[in-house]
């Protein structure tokens, strides 16, 4: 079973409500942070359930995974995720299991770390 929209008019609407979320978001930083860790810790429970599906026999899809979710919490960023797949899938012959948004992902992360880093 898939869900998720399959026309424009998803991506729309999502443009319009993002767009009405600018208007409200002084109020959201009006809330304290201490406030919203039960909310992230939740958030983050759904996410590790998604780490069952994992392909774990296949080191150059399940290194990626754990390397997003043991970074994620120290950087803030799913960078690391998208250059270590691209790059444990070029080192081992695969490359062309790779979508082509995701070497751009991965490549702009790159130039960003590369040219931009603080």
């Amino acid at each position: 079973m898939q869900a998720g929209g399959r026309t424009g008019l998803t991506a729309l609407t999502v443009a319009v409500l993002f767009l009405l979320a600018l208007f409200f978001a002084p109020l959201a930083g009006t809330v304290p942070v201490y406030a919203t860790a039960p909310a992230l810790l939740y958030v983050a429970t759904l996410m590790m359930r998604e780490l069952i599906d994992v392909a774990g026999d296949d080191v150059t899809e399940a290194a990626p995974a754990a390397l997003t979710a043991l970074m994620m919490p120290f950087t803030y960023s799913i960078a690391f995720g998208f250059i270590s797949y691209a790059a444990l899938k070029l080192l081992t012959g695969r490359a062309r299991e790779v979508h082509a948004a995701t070497w751009l992902v991965a490549g702009l992360f790159l130039i960003r770390f590369a040219f931009f880093a603080e």
